[in-house]
């Protein structure tokens, strides 16, 4: 279909994406050099085999392997009976053997799916396949961006670490759904522990956008194959986040239907995403499959990992556990799904089960604790766990109330680290009880005599005046339900 043909008519937005998932392992995929190189000097973590050195061979490592059959089984794909490795030839800087080490027509992993959601609506993604490589190095561009650039820099620190390439079926009909998957896919890898989303670089994404006129696509979302094949596409690079992902592609839609409208034809090619300027950029004309010359690693066998997938135990994944929490602990779905939004949590929120009511529970850590974390930039590593456990232990045996522990202790522990007991003791907010309430409920209805003549006149507002009136008296110290209770004994006598 010509760009003059589709000018006039309304055009449909086709994604498919290419994501680069960094494994958590403590050595890199061929070798035995360190991952953990986020506070190292540049090109201090490299050795005779991630640099490509002549006689230099390659060993495969076994847990990046675990990882990916893992992966596998989250995705419900296929594992097959035999994978092997290929060399991708190609030049860049940052390869320093001119070749990596990938997987070709025998991946580890091959037809998988991903539910998602958007705006209610659950859709499923399809996986193209998933495989292994080895990351390249990374690059700098020092004095602006990759097409101003005044030099570039290379640090092999990250040349050889493992990746899984999770590839998509062209099922994306919008940059919202794109969102949604990274954001989905995330949270599982997380919950298989094989992904550190704080890692630097972890999630890189490639994505192929192209247009097709709108009546091709049928109400489920199919697009005839020759309509695809027929469509040009560009490829979206340098993109690194869910956010990025959702900009970089509302980007590039609007330019190609731009030009399509315009009559102008769509360029099959490489662009980058420049996420300052919050364009897209021309790199290069687009690849295709034979300018790589694949051919089979010679010096890797193949692998044979089908029986791992049974062998291999996963954890219970978001959706499930998700759904677990609505029904064993009677939470509503926005609940479960806050509680489940990383395993961090869930596994917190469990342990909190096991001494507190599971309702009380979610109401802290949903209501309060999450919220504070979020407003802080936080996450559940900083909060120290025996004290939060303190802060529950006070609130349900009424030695403090809901306000303070929440307006006043909560929030001491986590900007100054104070101990709940520290807090309480400091700020004199031991519950006041007894006679003590009882005393300043009498003083507060002697002092507001118009308070208490709009209360018999029938004004709602007058009470919770008083109300606050005896807890400014005691210091937020006395329970607000006892105090509203004492104060329409005293008044209704």
């Amino acid at each position: 279909m010509t760009a003059q043909t589709t000018q006039s008519r309304d055009l449909a937005v086709v994604i498919g994406l290419e994501v680069h998932v960094q494994l958590e392992t403590a050595t890199k995929l061929f070798c035995g050099c360190s991952t953990d190189t986020a506070d190292a000097d540049p090109n201090t973590h490299t050795c005779p085999t991630c640099l490509g050195l002549p006689g230099a061979l390659p060993v495969v490592n076994e847990a990046a392997v675990e990882a990916a059959v893992k992966v596998g089984k989250a995705l419900d794909a296929d594992i097959p009976e035999e994978t092997r490795f290929h060399r991708k030839n190609y030049y860049y800087p940052d390869l320093p053997k001119n070749f990596q080490i990938t997987q070709y027509d025998e991946p580890i992993c091959q037809q998988g799916s991903l539910e998602i959601s958007v705006a209610d609506e659950e859709r499923g993604i399809g996986i193209e396949r998933a495989h292994l490589e080895e990351d390249p190095g990374s690059l700098r561009h020092e004095g602006g961006a990759i097409d101003r650039a005044e030099y570039t820099m290379v640090d092999y620190n990250r040349a050889g670490m493992p990746l899984m390439e999770v590839v998509t079926d062209p099922d994306f009909r919008s940059p919202e759904e794109v969102r949604a998957f990274l954001e989905k896919l995330e949270e599982v890898l997380e919950y298989l522990g094989v992904f550190d989303a704080e890692r630097d670089g972890s999630l890189r994404i490639d994505a192929n956008l192209s247009v097709v006129p709108a009546e091709e696509v049928a109400d489920d979302g199919t697009i005839p194959t020759d309509v695809l094949a027929d469509a040009n596409r560009t490829e979206v690079k340098n993109i690194s986040s869910h956010k990025g992902a959702a900009k970089a592609l509302s980007y590039e839609e609007t330019r190609q239907k731009n030009a399509v409208r315009r009559g102008r034809a769509v360029e099959q090619e490489t662009r980058h995403w420049d996420e300052g300027r919050g364009i897209t950029v021309s790199m290069r004309s687009k690849e295709e499959e034979k300018d790589y010359r694949y051919f089979a690693e010679a010096d890797l066998p193949p692998m044979r990992v089908s029986g791992w997938k049974a062998e291999i135990s996963i954890p219970e994944l978001p959706d499930a556990r998700r759904e677990r929490f609505r029904t064993e602990y009677d939470l509503s779905t926005e609940e479960a799904s806050k509680l489940t939004s990383t395993k961090q949590v869930a596994d917190f929120y469990e342990e909190l089960t096991d001494e507190f009511d599971a309702a009380f529970a979610a109401r802290w850590v949903v209501d309060r604790l999450l919220g504070e974390l979020n407003y802080r930039d936080r996450t559940l590593d900083s909060v120290d766990r025996e004290a939060f456990v303190r802060l529950l232990e006070l609130v349900d045996s009424d030695d403090i109330t809901v306000k303070n522990a929440e307006e006043v202790v909560l929030r001491e522990m986590l900007d100054e680290g104070r101990t709940p007991d520290e807090v309480v003791d400091a700020e004199g907010l031991g519950k006041t009880s007894g006679d003590a309430v009882e005393e300043a409920v009498e003083e507060a209805i002697a002092a507001n005599p118009d308070a208490v003549e709009d209360y018999h006149d029938g004004e709602g507002g007058a009470l919770n005046f008083l109300v606050g009136q005896v807890m400014g008296a005691t210091g937020g110290s006395a329970d607000p339900g006892t105090v509203n209770e004492l104060l329409r004994s005293k008044l209704d006598d």
